[in-house]
């Protein structure tokens, strides 16, 4: 199982308190397996090819809502046991004669023959919502208020618990292993796609439940592309190649990233490509404290940046949390008012893309915000990364 009977249990207490402190009856947490975060958090599970979501009502017990296909799957691995198939969040066209389907009507008057009666509902997961499961959630639930609750609930997700940690330390070792893996496939006449190859099956074979990106493999021009997955190019000898993994353990997420030369030696002008950017990661990591706010973290490195005239090659800010997905909110950059606390957990991810010689290239990885400062997921490639090349 992906999940932790405790947190869970915890996790649920805590949407209800904040549906109380916000005058809310009911949550509608929507998921799918893109967007997979807000319905794993409550239920270590995830459907596949069809959607989902999950109702927490103030009072009573929380429901599963989702289609024929999954529910025997949500019987197995969810935490959220209870569960109503429904015609929006099926495969569209297919037919299922033998299952139970409801609409949101029939589930709002059995709601309401249990003595649950909703009259303000919170929809989590707006920004990826389908306009047809509003649209029929609306129809269903006529005359009932509905807002937007998404960063009420995502904020419950941005300092971890130790159980997350130690998740996310264990997808580390994978990721770990996963690098060294990738990097002694690396030369001359390799495919991008047999790296990643290389990455994925070490990572499946520690205990890898899923990856949250696909792999990135991008070498020469291909590594402009900011995340390219692995493609059917060969690696040629001179250039460089941008590499990174993020593999799951029950569901939580780590990453590296790194860009190394082909022919197994930087020239020059790459070794100082790279050199830039472990620069601004030691700036970066410098201000991983508790206090310090999005933008203070990025000042620095964005100065840096300025410095060596590489600013128009600069795409993304240089950090940002993790947890269920690789990338996820707070964003620390230039206009980040969000402030570190300990039990975050962050990634420094310097890079830049379009450079004339260079093109694009990337180092990353994370730490854990203390109550003192900040301490590495990976030792070995916070120690890596601090070296001269």
């Amino acid at each position: 199982m992906y999940f932790n009977a405790a947190e869970t249990e915890n996790r649920i207490a805590k949407v209800k308190e904040i549906l109380k402190k916000n005058g809310l009856d009911a949550a509608f947490v929507y998921f799918d397996e893109l967007n997979v975060a807000n319905g794993w958090y409550l239920t270590g599970w995830c459907p596949q090819f069809e959607k989902g979501a999950v109702l927490v009502p103030v009072n009573g017990e929380p429901i599963l809502l989702g289609g024929p296909e999954s529910q025997p799957f949500a019987l197995m691995s969810s935490a959220i046991k209870n569960t109503y198939c429904f015609p929006v969040f099926m495969v569209p066209e297919e037919e299922y004669p033998n299952a139970t389907i409801i609409d949101f009507k029939q589930l709002n008057e059995e709601l309401k023959a249990s003595g649950t009666v909703i009259k303000k509902l919170g929809l989590v997961g707006t920004e990826a919502l389908p306009y047809q499961v509003y649209d029929q959630l609306a129809k269903g639930f006529a005359g009932i208020e509905i807002v937007d609750f998404t960063k009420e609930y995502e904020a419950l997700r941005i300092v971890k618990s130790a159980w997350e940690l130690e998740c996310m330390q264990q997808a580390t070792h994978m990721s770990d292993l996963a690098y060294d893996a990738m990097r002694a496939k690396i030369a001359p006449g390799v495919y991008e796609y047999q790296i990643a190859a290389a990455g994925e099956a070490v990572c499946r074979d520690a205990g890898a439940s899923s990856f949250a990106y696909g792999t990135m493999v991008g070498s020469g021009k291909r590594s402009n592309a900011v995340v390219p997955t692995a493609s059917d190019k060969q690696l040629e000898a001179g250039e460089l190649v941008l590499f990174g993994i993020a593999p799951r353990y029950k569901g939580y997420t780590a990453t590296f990233g790194d860009t190394l030369p082909v022919s197994g030696e930087y020239t020059q002008i790459q070794r100082d490509g790279m050199m830039w950017l472990r620069d601004v990661l030691q700036l970066t990591k410098s201000m991983l404290r508790p206090g310090v706010s999005g933008k203070e973290i990025d000042e620095k490195g964005r100065a840096y940046f300025e410095e060596k005239e590489i600013m128009k090659y600069l795409v993304c800010p240089f950090a940002h949390t993790i947890g269920l997905m690789e990338a996820e909110a707070p964003f620390f950059g230039p206009n980040s008012e969000d402030i570190l606390k300990p039990g975050m957990a962050v990634m420094v991810d310097v890079s830049f893309f379009g450079h004339p010689q260079l093109n694009g290239a990337r180092i990353e990885t994370g730490y854990i915000i203390t109550e003192n400062g900040c301490v590495p997921f990976s030792k070995k490639m916070d120690d890596y990364f601090s070296k001269d090349l």
